[in-house]
């Protein structure tokens, strides 16, 4: 039985010293649970290794469906954690900031399990294609599988960025592709197909009907007794209104504007952004009126008459800055 070195767990220190440099406070929750629960799985394994990594021989031929659910959280050693967690570190705090926990969460239960599955498919579309049954015994552990799923949806989310590779600016459009042949080229140990089946899964999420079928998913099950949540839930979830640059993230995020005009309408209650805006600065104003008593005169100096035109608003508004 293969058993696990571990003399220097230098790279758990050199973990634990970049989590602190980010500052815990600063990884969002799912981020870091997901970063504790390798951390943890390293340090206390729920098998060894040879009955937790994933190939066609072991998982189809033998039935032992579990490696899907535990190959992409055990990881061969400290190294080969350190690099996938610093790595996850990033695009989770990016990711998880811009869908919500809720959906990241999500995605991040169904990358597991359809990156494990791609790569059983392509492992035995290689064994059928080049008659090599060393294909289908070939067995992929870590998460890096699900690392370079979670890149497509990060560069898709960038496309006019660059990142810097060996030196050399490539295109964010294209640095999953590169990255994939480098790491193939300067780690020949690594599982170029369990690679290339995070891709394939990060494209059907972009590209494809993955996203689609997730929100429909979610559409059941939060119709199903939970229909207080569902507009919650979606909101975490959406997709536009982001903007950052390149190298971080605002933290700023609008839920997509894919529903229909009666969905909206349960929320806005039918009133136009400005009539929003307006609407929510008056109750702001009026709550801290209360605050300071019935006969005090009202906050910033001006009357919350609800009868004020919006033109009027807008000038005393101004009026205010001004002064």
């Amino acid at each position: 039985m293969h058993r696990r070195q571990r003399t220097s767990h230098l790279g758990l220190l050199l973990l634990a010293s970049q989590l602190f440099q980010v500052g815990v406070d600063n990884v969002p929750p799912v981020t870091l649970a997901v970063l504790g629960l390798n951390v943890y799985l390293f340090l206390f394994p729920a098998a060894p290794l040879l009955k937790t990594c994933v190939s066609v021989q072991q998982t189809y031929w033998s039935s032992d469906w579990r490696r899907l659910l535990l190959s992409p959280f055990h990881h061969v050693d400290d190294w080969h954690l350190y690099f996938n967690m610093v790595s996850f570190l990033w695009k989770g705090m990016k990711l998880e900031r811009r869908l919500g926990g809720a959906w990241f969460l999500y995605l991040l239960s169904v990358f597991s399990l359809l990156t494990g599955l791609v790569y059983l498919l392509l492992e035995a579309l290689l064994t059928e294609l080049t008659d090599d049954p060393s294909y289908s015994m070939d067995c992929a552990v870590g998460f890096s599988g699900v690392l370079f799923a979670l890149k497509v949806l990060n560069n898709h989310y960038h496309p006019g960025g660059v990142t810097y590779m060996l030196g050399l600016p490539v295109s964010n459009r294209y640095a999953s592709w590169v990255e994939l042949v480098l790491i193939h080229i300067t780690s020949p140990g690594t599982s170029f197909v369990g690679h290339l089946a995070g891709i394939l899964v990060g494209l059907l999420y972009t590209s494809g009907p993955l996203k689609t079928i997730m929100k429909r998913c979610a559409d059941l099950v939060t119709s199903n007794g939970h229909g207080a949540h569902r507009h919650a839930y979606y909101r975490s979830a959406g997709t536009s209104g982001y903007r950052g640059s390149n190298e971080g993230y605002s933290g700023n995020f609008h839920y997509a504007a894919d529903h229909s005009t009666n969905q909206a309408a349960s929320y806005t209650g039918g009133l136009t952004e400005e009539q929003q805006l307006e609407e929510a600065i008056r109750n702001s104003l009026n709550d801290r009126g209360q605050t300071h008593g019935g006969g005090g005169p009202p906050p910033y100096g001006f009357s919350l008459s609800q009868e004020l035109s919006a033109e009027e608003m807008r000038w005393r508004r101004l009026r205010r800055f001004d002064s």
